[in-house]
């Protein structure tokens, strides 16, 4: 890298793992061109290598469209440690598997009655993907720690805590952290509650300065703020008067754009969850309900219909990804063109502040070694804030949780040792029959399936004929106990 007046910085390598995304690799690459301090190369690797050559035609055009700020080469890598060969930071975004196996992951547990609104971090969706994902993550955790130990590494894959855990577990010395955006949907909803009830502006939703504290997806605000007015208040009366009705949300709380019908929602969970435990659930309804017990919020279809979320079957993404198919034709055509709008994503702030540009306060998920949250294991990976600033993420005091949240947050955390116990004995091929009564015994203590109170031998027949469906992407050890 090389730093010019202290004010841009050139020759940035970055290595993106699973650069042949159709969606997001174009939100970065946006938020890039968009950025006129920062320069320099792309490292574009994904198995599938024909669709990150598409990408590197799709973001060298845009490099070179006149009114693009942030210059940028992008290249495809043919294998993962040419990637990351001298890499300052390294972004994870990819899908373990292909949908054909969320399709199993969503839909297989609607037998026992178990309904998912996601599907891909809590529940028996986000366990299994976990199974598929963490070798995977180990893979990369590897290579990094052999190839480019010092880079930076920003993980945007889902479940993001179990793969947070997965790189610290794989490689203890990485300077790795999860990024999502969820909290900022919530943080959104606050300013225009503020603005509702002061009459006054608020430019930039960054002024609403909150407490983050829980793990991603189900994070929560202790505190909320907005120019000196403290929003608990505001928002407690606010669902008094608007309970039933909720909260308009006809579009996406992150890029103010028209919401797709199937994203719809009035956000009466998170209204429901203040009311019941007096801090602000900071995730969007459909991850939110995943970690409540089964027979609350996702007791079945309708259920979830009265309290307007819905479900995400995985046909939608089938077929939203043929329309993402079609559009990358476009793009690679120049038939159509990125709009150079920002996106709304934190990703490339975070860059500069790390690069001592900026110094930033964002949510992240981290382990928990620094005792952010109070009365949670070390070993745990939470979401709260941290303090961006010149080559350090430092994590900020978020304090105890009260013990009714604990309550809620411990299943989970519990879950993440097991499965990735499970998932990495798995790898060395040791102690299988362990290993799978470690899911076992995780998929009986999720509270999404404790709710619909299923009997033992039908769990184990589920997680069985779910590791079955997911055996091509598991290690060859799973069909001993299978």
């Amino acid at each position: 890298m090389e730093y010019i007046n202290n004010n841009t910085v050139k020759d940035i390598q970055i290595a993106y793992i699973g650069g042949g995304s159709r969606g997001w690799a174009w939100t970065f690459m946006t938020d890039l061109a968009n950025e006129e301090q920062l320069s320099g190369t792309i490292r574009l690797y994904d198995i599938d290598h024909e669709a990150a050559k598409r990408n590197e035609e799709i973001g060298n055009h845009l490099s070179n469209r006149k009114e693009v700020k942030g210059k940028w080469c992008y290249q495809t890598s043919a294998t993962l440690k040419k990637a990351l060969n001298g890499a300052d930071f390294v972004v994870i975004s990819i899908l373990p598997g292909t949908f054909d196996e969320m399709e199993h992951d969503v839909h297989m547990p609607e037998r026992l009655g178990i309904y998912q609104s996601v599907g891909d971090t809590a529940g028996p969706g986000g366990m299994i993907r976990a199974l598929r994902a963490v070798p995977m993550f180990a893979e990369i955790a590897e290579a990094i720690r052999d190839t480019c130990p010092q880079a930076w590494v920003i993980n945007y894959t889902n479940p993001m805590s179990l793969l947070v855990k997965t790189l610290y577990a794989v490689y203890p010395e990485i300077h790795a952290f999860g990024c999502c955006h969820e909290v900022f949907g919530t943080q959104k909803i606050l300013r225009d509650l503020y603005e509702m009830k002061t009459g006054n502006k608020v430019e930039d939703w960054h002024d609403v300065h909150v407490n983050v504290t829980g793990i991603n997806h189900f994070t929560w605000f202790t505190e909320a703020s907005c120019h000196g007015i403290d929003l608990f208040p505001v928002y407690r009366e606010y669902i008094a008067d608007h309970f039933a009705q909720g909260y308009e949300d006809e579009k996406d709380l992150n890029n103010d754009q028209p919401k797709d019908p199937v994203f719809v929602c009035r956000h009466r969970v998170k209204m429901d969850l203040f009311r019941r435990y007096g801090a602000i659930a900071a995730a969007g309804d459909r991850h939110l309900a995943e970690f409540m017990p089964g027979d609350e919020y996702l007791k079945d279809p309708d259920t979830a219909h009265s309290w307007d979320f819905t479900l995400t079957p995985v046909s939608w993404r089938k077929n939203d990804l043929q329309k993402r198919l079609a559009r990358s034709e476009r793009l690679f055509t120049h038939e159509e063109e990125i709009p150079l709008k920002s996106t709304g994503e934190e990703g490339v702030l975070l860059i500069k502040a790390l690069l001592g540009l900026e110094r930033v306060i964002s949510n992240v998920n981290l382990p928990n070694s620094a005792l952010q949250i109070e009365n949670l294991p070390k070993s745990a990976v939470v979401e709260t804030n941290a303090v961006f600033s010149r080559n350090s993420v430092r994590p900020v005091a978020a304090g105890k949780l009260d013990e009714q949240l604990k309550e809620l947050i411990v299943p989970h955390t519990d879950n993440h040792e097991r499965i990735l116990k499970a998932a990495l004995d798995a790898m060395k091929g040791e102690n299988m029959e362990e290993c799978l009564e470690l899911v076992v015994q995780s998929f009986m203590d999720d509270p999404l399936v404790k709710g619909h109170h299923p009997c033992e031998e039908d769990v184990r027949t589920l997680v069985k004929d779910m590791i079955t469906s997911t055996m091509k992407y598991l290690p060859e050890a799973w069909k001993q106990v299978i």
